[in-house]
């Protein structure tokens, strides 16, 4: 029989953890570095309404919280000094400044100067004892509402419940064993806390979801960038898959004619071009065996051959048929490229008008093809959008594709806006000249 052992933490109850938990949490929020220095930073200024003001006027903006801070504190300052008005001037300065001064701490300590806030109570109480509050003074009271706001904005949402919680329990203290004969005015300070904190949690909670979410959509940008541009690799894979497979069947092929194509082949040249067959189907094997990783299930091959740039006189024609006005122009001694080359201009070109026809209606569109000596250059510029239908907005990633298909040439791309709110893409792919004459 097998006995389990548990350990003395799985053995409490959950109430029990729980509460561990909870005295946990109050160790952390209000005890561990509670002498902390934390200055309060400045506050950002790329809100809707600050964003709309002059920069000199926006860059003082910043300092908003820091200024409203001081003016509660001199506004407390100012109720306790008309409270202790005549009095002693020992009395006067303590119960004037003291509370002024703990706002003020607001700034550099939060956390301490709640503990400050809280602990001065009851000798702010007795040097005002002519006041009618108790256990809280006029101006301690106003003191410690300001305190619990600003500390509540500046620590996290469990910091406020604690708060509240605390001072709820020194109310009860006080009105207990110190309020004999006094009006209590703990009910009212809590009930005007909890609205107060209740407003700043609210805000707080708000504010870190909106951060949560901007952040998420920046993960998930760049996370559907990078699927775009894996699926992008794997389409040109794909294709160029057909190129080459094509190629190596023919060199397959060949070499197995080749030695009847001779009389009285030499064993050399026999053993020589059954070396080269081997090799083929072997490489052809290979090909086929890597793009099966990056295939996907439903993935068919086309049945037609890989289009070329002697189709593209057929694709201009399609587009103008969807309604966009395209001019070609074709310059320089027209040659047969390599296969990849041909078709990864096809594409670029293809890709480049799709994008005209979704993000520019009503634009004109011009295609510029040019043969030079070390390779071939392509040019498609389209004008603004013209007419009543809206663009369609965009990601970039027929840009992407784009960039990687002349990457993996090791040609040069650049795609920008024009100076008549059109756009250009400009692309080169370089050929070395006994490519070009194969």
């Amino acid at each position: 029989m097998a006995y389990v052992t548990q350990t003395s933490e799985q053995s409490r109850s959950p109430e029990f953890r729980l509460a561990q938990g909870a005295l946990s949490g109050l160790r952390q929020d209000l005890f561990h570095d509670a002498f902390a220095y934390r200055p309060m930073p400045p506050m950002a200024v790329d809100g809707p309404i600050t964003r709309r003001l002059p920069g000199r006027i926006r860059a003082h903006m910043a300092w908003t919280p820091h200024v409203v801070v001081a003016g509660c504190a001199f506004l407390v300052f100012m109720i306790g000094a008309s409270v202790v008005h005549g009095s002693a001037p020992p009395v006067l300065a303590l119960y004037s400044f003291g509370p002024a001064v703990i706002v003020l701490l607001t700034l550099v300590r939060p956390v301490l100067a709640f503990w400050a806030s809280l602990i001065s109570t009851p000798f702010l109480g007795f040097l005002g004892s002519y006041g009618d509050g108790w256990p809280w003074s006029p101006n301690s009271f106003a003191a410690h509402l300001v305190v619990l706001t600003v500390v509540a904005a500046r620590t996290r949402p469990r910091t406020a419940g604690w708060m509240w919680l605390l001072t709820a329990g020194y109310a009860v203290l006080a009105e207990v064993f110190l309020g004999v004969g006094h009006t209590t005015d703990g009910p009212p300070l809590l009930f005007c806390a909890a609205l107060s904190l209740l407003v700043v949690t609210v805000l707080q909670v708000r504010r870190q979801a909106a951060r949560e979410v901007t952040a998420q959509q920046s993960v998930t940008a760049v996370e559907r960038s990078r699927r775009t541009l894996l699926e992008e690799r794997t389409t040109i894979a794909r294709e160029l898959h057909d190129v080459v497979a094509h190629h190596m069947s023919v060199v397959a092929i060949q070499a197995e004619a080749a030695p009847y194509r001779v009389e009285n082949p030499p064993p050399e040249l026999e053993q020589a071009f059954a070396t080269i067959r081997e090799n083929a189907v072997a490489a052809l094997t290979e090909l086929r065996r890597v793009l099966g990783v990056v295939r996907a299930e439903d993935y068919e091959a086309p049945d037609a051959p890989q289009p070329t740039l002697a189709e593209l006189e057929g694709l201009v024609a399609n587009v103008r048929e969807a309604g966009l006005a395209v001019e070609k122009t074709v310059t320089g001694a027209v040659r047969e490229l390599p296969q990849g080359v041909e078709l990864s201009a096809y594409r670029i070109i293809q890709e480049a008008l799709s994008n005209v026809l979704r993000h520019a209606p009503g634009a004109e569109a011009k295609v510029e093809v040019s043969y030079v000596l070390g390779g071939l250059g392509l040019r498609i510029v389209n004008g603004p959008a013209r007419g009543l239908v809206k663009p369609s907005p965009g990601a970039g990633h027929g840009i992407t594709g784009m960039r990687e298909r002349v990457t993996m040439l090791s040609g040069e791309m650049t795609a920008e806006t024009t100076a008549d709110g059109g756009y250009e893409v400009t692309a080169f792919i370089p050929v070395a000249r006994e490519e070009a004459a194969e």
